[in-house]
């Protein structure tokens, strides 16, 4: 039996999820210590709204949320095919993935460069502008991410994800099969709602000096870009779900929809 385990479709369907999922938080949350300007890299010029008497807002977000669309849609997949249960289970494993992934790069901060390493690798003769002078403290400002980001993350994360697969199964057992748009972007609206202000108030009002009001302008801003990227998702969310009915047969996808329910 358990030498035919990737033999089942569902199986090696969950794990190829799975891991999609957990791949893509932990990466998401390494790479989050960049900002990026979303106006530039689209090729138009900085909003500079002012909300709350917060002036020159724009959308400077993490490079994060770039990823952040893979992660709302496997919850909701994952959720319609394999019941609450399962994506409760993949949220906690990830988050202690994410903070092991954190001990280790901690623990490659603290150890002791090669000298050559530090003052030689990073110069670039040909082209000075690339040149760096201290790999090191290059690799420990990249990747040494603070502790109350990496803490208001982790907790912003989980704490999303629990309210969107509860209100997921709530609406589904409301509206049963039908209405996927409605279930799977309502749950991700609120739940993004939640972590928009989260994180920022543990990282930035608890752990730093922020005002609230600057974190509800700035969460605000965060909120309106993962707003309208949930709905832009919606045709992704069925396209998603017609290549896994087609992948599993429509008898075994109904039978995995209909043993999720509540689950």
């Amino acid at each position: 039996m358990i030498n035919d385990i990737l033999t089942h479709k569902a199986v090696k369907l969950f794990i190829g999820m799975a891991g999609l999922f957990v791949t893509t938080a932990i990466v998401a949350q390494i790479i989050g210590v960049k900002i990026f300007s979303l106006e530039a890299t689209l090729g138009f010029e900085p909003f500079n709204w002012t909300f709350l008497g917060v002036d020159d807002l724009g959308f400077n977000m993490t490079a994060g949320v770039v990823l952040w669309p893979v992660i709302f849609i496997m919850t909701d997949i994952i959720n319609e095919y394999f019941g609450m249960r399962r994506v409760k289970f993949l949220s906690f494993l990830t988050v202690g993935l994410i903070a092991f992934a954190f001990l280790m790069i901690y623990s490659a901060i603290s150890l002791t460069p090669a000298q050559w390493w530090t003052e030689i690798s990073g110069i670039d003769i040909k082209v000075p502008s690339n040149s760096l002078s201290n790999m090191n403290l290059a690799f420990r400002k990249i990747m040494g991410q603070g502790l109350w980001i990496i803490g208001g993350s982790i907790i912003a994360f989980l704490l999303g994800q629990i309210v969107d697969v509860y209100i997921f199964q709530k609406i589904r057992s409301v509206t049963g099969e039908d209405k996927i748009w409605l279930r799977a972007t309502a749950s991700t609206l609120v739940s993004q709602f939640i972590d928009s202000y989260v994180v920022l108030l543990i990282a930035f009002w608890i752990g730093a000096d922020w005002t609230l009001v600057m974190v509800l302008a700035i969460g605000s801003v965060n909120y309106i870009y993962k707003f309208v990227v949930a709905i832009l998702l919606t045709p992704v969310i069925y396209l998603a779900h017609n290549i896994i009915d087609s992948y599993l047969g429509r008898d075994l996808a109904l039978e995995m929809k209909e043993s999720a329910t509540g689950m």
